[in-house]
């Protein structure tokens, strides 16, 4: 009986061992996942950011050329009537 508790108890340690290594395993997946997407999320966000400030520098551009295009408009006028 001595040697079946032994034994028993030995298989216990290695079983033991094996749920700890795929916990440990299971826990880094989780924590490499949570890195990516954490990076996934990053990436968008600047992603996104870039686009808006595109967006705004294309549309700061667009009303620029409006002026200029009013203020050459006026003086053509002004011009006119001289």
């Amino acid at each position: 009986m001595e040697t079946l508790g032994r034994l028993s108890r030995e298989d216990n340690n290695m079983f033991e061992k094996g749920n700890q290594k795929k916990k440990e395993k299971k826990e880094k997946e989780e924590k490499k996942e949570k890195k990516e997407k954490k990076e996934k999320e990053e990436k968008k966000e600047k992603k996104e950011k870039e686009e808006k400030e595109e967006k705004k520098e294309k549309k700061e551009k667009k009303e620029k050329k409006k002026k200029k295009e009013k203020k050459e408009k006026k003086k053509k006028l002004t011009d006119k009537m001289i």
